[in-house]
């Protein structure tokens, strides 16, 4: 996953996660959720910053919550916060 965001990156290990958990591929998830496979797909590998719209629709298509998708992603140990904390300074200058 590389030098990607690392909130996408734990968003999207996540996602993989209930979608496995619930057996459902790529595909079924994405037919669930009113949603393009391969737009699945990039969120899975961090690749795409999916809309908060989105993130409902996967959640309601999964069973879950949103807040179950986006466990870890603003935890500090990762640095995401800090990242997300810098850039809005940079931006506020």
């Amino acid at each position: 996953m590389g030098n990607r965001n690392q909130g996408l990156n734990i968003l999207g290990l996540n996602v993989r996660k209930r979608r496995e958990e619930k057996e459902l591929t790529q595909e079924a998830l994405a037919e669930l959720a009113s949603l393009d496979p391969t737009y699945i797909s990039g969120i899975e590998r961090g690749m795409r910053n999916p809309s908060v719209l989105s993130v409902l629709r996967i959640a309601k298509a999964l069973g879950v919550t949103t807040s179950k998708l986006m466990e870890k992603v603003d935890d500090p140990t990762n640095g995401v916060s800090k990242n997300i904390t810098n850039g809005v300074s940079r931006n506020l200058k």
